[in-house]
C-alpha cells in the first residue's frame, strides 16, 4: 500500500501517538481490503456515541486519545438527549454523567457535537465527494442518493480518518464496485408512503445481503429514499443501491450503457409489502429512524395540531433540524408528543421499558426487538400518529 512521506511521518509517531495509532488502524484495513493508497476525505460521521453501545472499554478508550481531527467531523446519535434527558424515562443520573463523559471525549478531539444519523441535513455533501460515514443508514443514504463515495465504516476506522484526513481506496470509492448486482422489481397497484418504502427495504435487504440493488418500478421521493435505504442496511447489509432513473448514479449507468438486464432478478408484489404491516395494541409510538427531516416534522405537525395523544409519542430529529423549525416543534409537543434531539429509538434506554412500539420505520422494525427488546409493529406516519392519538 503506497505511502506519501506526511503518511509515513505519521505512521512513525512524528504526529504523535494518537494519530499513530489512527494511522496504524488504517493502514491495516487498507492491507486487510487490498487498497493501493489512501484518498483524502472531505467529512466523516463517528458511530460509537452512546454508552448504550461502547459501554466502560469505549469510554476508556476515547479518553486514551489525544489528537484533533482534521476534517469536519460529527457523532452518531447518544444515548439521551443533552439537556432534557430527565423528561424522558428510563435515563439514570449514571448513565447521564458517563454519556456526557463520552461526549466530552470526542469534543476534546474536535468532533462537532451534532449527534444524528442524517448528517447530510446539517453539512452539504455532494455527489463524487470522498467521505468516511459509519451509521449504516447514513452511508446508504450518502452513497446511493448524494452519489458522494464512502464504505460502511466502524466508529475507530471513521475516526482514524477524521483525525488522519483520509480513508482507504477501496470499496464503493472506487467506481467499478459501485456496479448493480441484482434487480428488484416492484409491482405495488397503490401509491407507496414512507412505511411501504421501509418495508421494501426490509424485504430487499434480506435478499440483497451486501449486494448492490438496482430497483425498477419506483418513483420516490427524497424521505422515501432515505426509507428505503436504512431498511435495506437494517435487515441487510446494503450500503448502496440504485433507482432506475431516480438516483444520481442510476443515470451515469444508463449513460454509460451498462447492461443490467443480466442481473437475477426479484419481484416485490403488493401482497409481500403489506403482509409486513399487521394491526396490534402498542403501548408507545416512535417516529425518525433515521431522523426526521423538515418535510417529515410539518407532516407531523399537521396530523397533531389541536389534538393530544393518549400513548407516548417521541419523534427524533438532528439538533440542527429540530432548532430550526422552533413552531413545528412546538405544534408537535403541544399535542403532548416529544420532539427528542440527539438521540434515537434504538440507542436509547429510554425506549426499553416498552414492550410494543409502533414504528414507520423499516430500520427501527428490523432493529427494535434485538436493540430494546420490544415488539415492533410497522405502520404508515398516519398510521402511527392515529395509534398515539388512539383513534
Amino acid at each position: 500500500m503506497y505511502l506519501d512521506s506526511d503518511d509515513e511521518k505519521v505512521l512513525a509517531g512524528e504526529y504523535g501517538e494518537t494519530r499513530r495509532k489512527m494511522m496504524e488502524i488504517l493502514v491495516a484495513l487498507g492491507k486487510v481490503f487490498g487498497a493501493e493508497k489512501f484518498v483524502p476525505i472531505t467529512s466523516a460521521q463517528v458511530a460509537g456515541a452512546s454508552y448504550k453501545t461502547i459501554g466502560k472499554w469505549g469510554l476508556e478508550w476515547l479518553r486514551s486519545l489525544d489528537a484533533r481531527v482534521a476534517v469536519p467531523a460529527v457523532l452518531n446519535p447518544i444515548g439521551m438527549p443533552r439537556e432534557r434527558w430527565q423528561e424522558m424515562g428510563g435515563i439514570t443520573p449514571d448513565f447521564a454523567e458517563k454519556q456526557n463523559a463520552v461526549l466530552e471525549a470526542y469534543h476534546r478531539l474536535g468532533v462537532k457535537l451534532e449527534c444524528t444519523c442524517t448528517p447530510y441535513y446539517i453539512n452539504r455533501t455532494s455527489y463524487g465527494e470522498h467521505i468516511a460515514w459509519s451509521e449504516s443508514s447514513a452511508v446508504c443514504y450518502a452513497n446511493s442518493v448524494i452519489g458522494a463515495r464512502t464504505n460502511r465504516e466502524g466508529g475507530p476506522s471513521a475516526l482514524a480518518a477524521a483525525i488522519v484526513g483520509k480513508t482507504p481506496y477501496y470499496g464503493l470509492h472506487l467506481w467499478e464496485n459501485r456496479m448493480p448486482q441484482v434487480a428488484f422489481r416492484v409491482e405495488a397497484d397503490e401509491t407507496l408512503h414512507a412505511g411501504h418504502y421501509g418495508a421494501i427495504g426490509y424485504l430487499a435487504g434480506k435478499e440483497a445481503g451486501n449486494r448492490v440493488p438496482f430497483f425498477y418500478g419506483l418513483r420516490p421521493n427524497r424521505d422515501q429514499l432515505k426509507a428505503l435505504g436504512a431498511a435495506m442496511a437494517a435487515s441487510g447489509a446494503v450500503a448502496l443501491y440504485h433507482v432506475d432513473g431516480i438516483t444520481p448514479d442510476s443515470r451515469v449507468l444508463q449513460e454509460r450503457g451498462t447492461d443490467i438486464s443480466a442481473l437475477e432478478t426479484i419481484t416485490i408484489t403488493g401482497e409481500e409489502i403489506e403482509a409486513i404491516f399487521e394491526e396490534r395494541t402498542v403501548d408507545a409510538v416512535a417516529i425518525g429512524c433515521p431522523h426526521c427531516s423538515e418535510e417529515e416534522l410539518e407532516e407531523i405537525a399537521g396530523l397533531l395540531k389541536g389534538k393530544q395523544v393518549t400513548k407516548p409519542l417521541y419523534i427524533f430529529a438532528a439538533r440542527g433540524v429540530a432548532q430550526a423549525h422552533p413552531n413545528l416543534v412546538g405544534t408537535i409537543e403541544q399535542s403532548g408528543a416529544r420532539v427528542w434531539e440527539d438521540t434515537c429509538i434504538v440507542v436509547s434506554p429510554g425506549m426499553d421499558h416498552f414492550g410494543t412500539i409502533m414504528v414507520n420505520s423499516g430500520k427501527a422494525f428490523a432493529y427494535v426487538p434485538n436493540m430494546c427488546g420490544a415488539q415492533a409493529v410497522l405502520g404508515s406516519t398516519e398510521e402511527c400518529i392515529a395509534a398515539a392519538l388512539g383513534e
